[in-house]
C-alpha cells in the first residue's frame, strides 16, 4: 500500500523530516530550505538502488514509447549545492502506466509533436497527482503541437481542475530561491501554469520550456523561448514537491 503524501515526503527528505513532523511545512508557508541536513542512517531503497533520504525524480515514458530525454537533470546537482536536499543526481526512466510511478515525489514530462495518452496512463497520472505526487511538464522548443496535446490531455485527466496561471507570489517561487521573474532566451515568457488540488499544485506546466537544453546531450532549444533561470525554478519545484 502506498504511503500518504506527507509521510512519504518526510521519508524522502531527511533534511525536512523535523519540519514535516512538527507541521512546519504546511501549505501556505514559504519555507526556506537552506538549512543543515538532519543525519539519516541510509537504508536500502528499492527504486534506483538509492537509500532513504535520497530524493529521486522520474523521467516519464508516456504515450507508449515517447520519452522525456531532452530535459536536463543538472538541477538535481544544483539542489544539493544550494539546499539541504540530497538527490540521486540523475533521473530514473519510468513508464507512466507502471506502479513504479508512485515511488517518486516529482516526475518530468516533456517532448515535441502530437501525442495521446492511453486510458491506463491517464488513470495512473490522475491517481499519482491526487495521491500527492507532482508532475512537471515542459514543451520542448516551445512546441505548439505538444502544447495542444498536453492541454487536451490535462482536460481529459482532470476535467474538474483546469490549468491556470501561477502568480509569482506563489510559494513555489519562494522555497530555495526567491524568484521574482521568469527570464526568456528570446524575450518575455508566458507564466507557468498549474493544476491545483486542495491548495496544492499537482501539475506545473511551462509552454516556453524549463528543459535547460544547455546541459543536455544531443538536444537544443531549436528557436523556442526557453526559460533561462530554469535551474533555479526546477530546484524550487523539487523543494515544493517535498514540502507540500
Amino acid at each position: 500500500m502506498r504511503m500518504t503524501g506527507k509521510i512519504r515526503h518526510c521519508l524522502w527528505m531527511g533534511a525536512f523530516a523535523f519540519a514535516c513532523a512538527a507541521g512546519l511545512a504546511a501549505p501556505g508557508d514559504a519555507p526556506t530550505v537552506k538549512t543543515d541536513a538532519v543525519s539519516v542512517v541510509p537504508e536500502p531503497k528499492e527504486v534506483g538502488g538509492e537509500p532513504d533520504g535520497i530524493v529521486q525524480v522520474a523521467n516519464l515514458i508516456y504515450a507508449g514509447t515517447k520519452s522525456s530525454t531532452c530535459f536536463s537533470d543538472h538541477f538535481l546537482i544544483q539542489a544539493e549545492k544550494d539546499s539541504a536536499i540530497s538527490t540521486s543526481r540523475r533521473f530514473h526512466a519510468v513508464k507512466l502506466s507502471s506502479d513504479e510511478l508512485f515511488e517518486f515525489p516529482l516526475v518530468i514530462m516533456t517532448g515535441e509533436g502530437t501525442f495521446e495518452l492511453p486510458a491506463a496512463e491517464r488513470q495512473n497520472l490522475r491517481k499519482f497527482v491526487e495521491g500527492g505526487g507532482l508532475l512537471l511538464a515542459s514543451a520542448s522548443c516551445s512546441s505548439p503541437d505538444w502544447d495542444r496535446s498536453f492541454r487536451a490531455e490535462m482536460a481529459a485527466v482532470f476535467p474538474d481542475h483546469s490549468l491556470s496561471a501561477i502568480p509569482m507570489t506563489h510559494p513555489v517561487f519562494h522555497t530555495v530561491y526567491d524568484i521574482k521573474s521568469l527570464n526568456g532566451m528570446h524575450g518575455p515568457v508566458r507564466p507557468l501554469e498549474g493544476v491545483t488540488f486542495n491548495d496544492r499544485l499537482g501539475v506545473i506546466y511551462s509552454v516556453d520550456g524549463l528543459n535547460d537544453t544547455a546541459h543536455t546531450h544531443g538536444c537544443c532549444c531549436c528557436g523556442g523561448n526557453e526559460i533561462t533561470n530554469d535551474a533555479q525554478v526546477n530546484v524550487n519545484i523539487l523543494a515544493y514537491s517535498l514540502l507540500y
